[in-house]
């Protein structure tokens, strides 16, 4: 096991933003993979298209912008003190997170081939669910990964835990949209 931890922290530094996009296609598609097998209605065929998005999104997108987002916000804000790391915190959450739910539904909805109404419904009845239901999940992983674990890792932290929450992504963003929905707020 030393000799696979040693060989990924090798071509990290090597390659960091290739590692990191494999990383998360990984992530993304292992996420995938278990909502759909686990979180799908019975009968329900497996979709192998949607896993192909999905892992694709963690390549071309999460990957690629989370090596530079956390690198951006790692040399702006250096440092595991308290206030750091809090605010490392609210910036990911409030700023970020919103920014790549929007990534995330509107990179679905253009693979699916949808249009841009079909974006903005998808939007507004799913984007706060997202946002909102990560908080349980990155405001205390997050305040572990500012706090502890060294800047070249975070990505790997992130798309450990990813995994789990890409089942509530993968769910979330292949759920239908409900136009009805919208309509009422």
């Amino acid at each position: 096991m030393s000799g696979i931890w040693a060989r990924y922290n090798k071509l990290l530094e090597a390659q960091p933003l290739l590692t990191k996009a494999f990383t998360s296609l990984v992530g993304f598609t292992a996420g995938d993979v278990l909502a759909q097998n686990f979180l799908a209605e019975e009968g329900d065929k497996y979709d192998v298209m949607r896993t192909i998005r999905l892992g694709s999104f963690g390549f071309m997108l999460h990957g690629t912008t989370g090596h530079y987002f956390y690198g951006m916000l790692d040399s702006k804000m250096p440092g595991t003190k308290p206030v750091t790391v809090a605010s490392k915190v609210v910036i990911d959450q409030f700023f970020w997170n919103p920014i790549f739910g929007c990534m995330f539904f509107s990179y679905l909805n253009f693979t699916e081939g949808k249009d841009l109404a079909t974006l903005k419904t998808k939007l507004s009845t799913d984007l706060k669910t997202a946002v909102m239901g990560s908080w349980a999940v990155w405001i205390p992983a997050h305040t572990v990964n500012f706090a502890f674990v060294p800047p070249a890792q975070r990505l790997l932290y992130i798309n450990t835990i990813q995994i789990g929450y890409n089942v509530f992504l993968s769910f979330l963003g292949n759920k239908k949209a409900d136009v009805e929905e919208v309509k009422k707020e």
